[in-house]
């Protein structure tokens, strides 16, 4: 958790400025060897996750068969090519994503949002668990219409679920995908490097469907 972290988006106006160079990316996934950037092959899917700290929800992801590559970044604020620093000092409005690439055929959207709503818990607000700051917010971002209407008829689904349980309103933001700016290399697949690293995913207990 850090200490002082600011809980209230920034404004436009308030945000870092960022810079023009783009963040290196490692040419490939350091679990299987496949490309982290586009052109991905014809037919796969991109949908960008936030579940809190994005280490942990990276692994869930790549571990999922259907899942052709992952890669971790920022997105949903206003600071061009952001530092993983600028992005925790919750300056630039980002939250820490997942962009995960997948086929449809061998893993439904839905599927993928199953992972997503069991992985975390989607009613805390600016937070994950410990972890406290804009940048731990749950976020849905997608890239079609088809995506975006899944997205929230699941939210829907699930808010019921979640009441009978006895939680409140889930506060994903749930939109069409903003850019993704790629995180640096360290933290592409951190868990693969760091297997005994800080994994802060944690769900409710309450099933999707």
């Amino acid at each position: 958790m850090a200490f002082g972290a600011k809980l209230e988006l920034p404004s436009a106006q308030q945000a870092l400025p960022g810079r023009a160079e783009k963040i290196p990316v490692p040419p490939a996934h350091f679990v299987h060897g496949r490309p982290l950037q586009p052109p991905f092959p014809d037919g796969l899917e991109c949908v960008q996750v936030g579940m809190g700290c994005f280490w942990g929800a990276e692994r869930r992801y790549w571990e999922t068969p259907g899942v052709f590559t992952t890669a971790v970044g920022y997105a949903g604020g206003y600071t061009v090519n952001p530092t993983y620093e600028e992005v925790c000092s919750g300056g630039t409005g980002h939250s820490e994503v997942v962009l995960v690439v997948y086929d449809p055929q061998t893993l439904p959207f839905s599927a993928v949002l199953k992972l997503f709503w069991e992985g975390h818990d989607p009613t805390q607000g600016m937070r994950q668990g410990n972890d406290m700051g804009t940048q731990y917010r749950s976020v849905i971002y997608t890239y079609t219409e088809a995506q975006l209407g899944a997205a929230r008829d699941s939210l829907e689904q699930y808010q019921q679920a979640l009441i009978s349980a006895g939680y409140g309103p889930i506060t994903t933001e749930v939109q069409a995908a903003p850019e993704f700016y790629y995180a640096e290399h360290y933290h592409q697949q951190y868990l693969a490097k760091v297997p005994n690293g800080y994994c802060g995913l944690g769900g409710t207990g309450v099933s999707c469907g």
